[in-house]
């Protein structure tokens, strides 16, 4: 089982920041009408509110390099945390921006995952 918890959070964090830097839009589908995200400390409740703040930040194009995935199984109704660290590159600007993030994700019917919780914060110092 711990394996299968590996495999699906680097799954998810592959897809999640692919779509993130190829196209934000679509981040949408990942989301449910009761998911919550802290952003900078910021609660955005909600696909539509969360979609908005995302596709709103004041940067177009951005690369994410992933340093470290950690995945634990969060319940027995199979959810699963998924913790990552790296860095986010924005164009014009000479140095990366160090980020934390944090996904619970939560099984559907259909057999995929919704993100329940994320929460957002950079890194300074």
């Amino acid at each position: 089982m711990e394996e299968q918890v590996e495999l699906v959070g680097r799954a998810f964090v592959d897809r999640y920041y692919y779509l993130f830097d190829n196209d934000r839009a679509s981040l949408s589908s990942l989301y449910n009408p009761t998911s919550m995200l802290s952003f900078e400390g910021q609660k955005i409740l909600g696909v539509e509110a969360i979609s908005s703040k995302l596709n709103q930040l004041p940067f177009e194009q951005c690369k994410h390099l992933i340093s470290t995935i950690d995945s634990q199984p969060s319940s027995s109704t199979g959810g699963i945390v998924v913790f990552v660290s790296g860095s986010l590159h924005l164009p014009g600007e000479e140095h990366p921006l160090r980020f934390s993030q944090m996904f619970h994700l939560i099984p559907t019917i259909e057999g995929s995952f919704f993100v329940q919780n994320d929460i957002f914060r950079l890194n300074y110092g």
